[in-house]
């Protein structure tokens, strides 16, 4: 197998999937939590060089034998909030929505908490691993049309990525499958359409004929 070619398609969908946001102030820094410490890390940054005054981590517990199953046996929100506060973020300063499992429970969980607060957010910043940034922005356009949705995640190359808890062979089938759903969820309504230009789709296909199959959809 040519490891080399694989490296060279998987960076051309890493690539893809960055939305390439410019950042600015905003009413909040919402967190879309995962097995990843380096985006809660990233995330308590901002909030500590005054880019929002509130920050929310959203996340409940990943489905066991997932390929980002988290080992903490405790939500994804309170592991990185947790995380923030150790870093210097306020306690109060932070919500917590402990319960969602995906990109758009997130948002739905989230924005019930927020309704519950009275908190009305017109901007927000969301915060997530740097291959999920396009299917984010698409997941809340859906569900919040009238915010200002900046996204943005840790400035890691895809070579630097992986780790000894996130192996490379990982975060390629996540990206995969990340694209799939970019291509067929606008037609369930769960993002907005976003084109995916052929280069990307072709480096998507031969990754699926090399076996990056783990992540993806069985029934469409």
């Amino acid at each position: 197998m040519n490891f080399r070619n694989i490296d060279s398609l998987a960076r051309k969908i890493w690539d893809y999937h960055h939305v390439n946001h410019q950042l600015e102030r905003s009413d909040c820094i919402f967190v879309l939590c995962s097995h990843d410490l380096r985006v809660a890390d990233y995330a308590a940054k901002l909030f500590l060089d005054g880019f929002a005054s509130i920050i929310i981590f959203s996340g409940g517990i990943a489905h066991q034998g997932d390929l980002v199953e988290t080992p903490w046996g405790k939500p994804e929100a309170e592991m990185f909030a947790e995380r923030a506060i150790q870093l210097g973020v306020p306690k109060e300063k932070i919500i917590i929505e402990n319960k969602a499992k995906n990109c758009g429970e997130n948002v739905l969980f989230t924005g019930k908490i927020l309704k519950e607060k009275n908190l009305d957010l017109n901007s927000v910043i969301a915060v997530q691993k740097p291959y999920m940034e396009r299917r984010t922005y698409a997941t809340m356009k859906v569900h919040w049309p009238h915010k200002k949705v900046i996204v943005t995640s840790p400035s890691i190359k895809f070579e630097d990525y992986p780790n000894k808890d996130i192996p490379k062979e990982n975060v390629i089938n996540i990206m995969v499958g990340d694209l799939q759903r970019i291509r067929i969820y606008p037609q369930k309504g769960f993002q907005i359409f976003q084109e995916i230009p052929d280069d990307v789709w072709r480096a998507y296909q031969e990754l699926v004929r090399l076996g990056y199959t783990k992540q993806l959809l069985r029934s469409l």
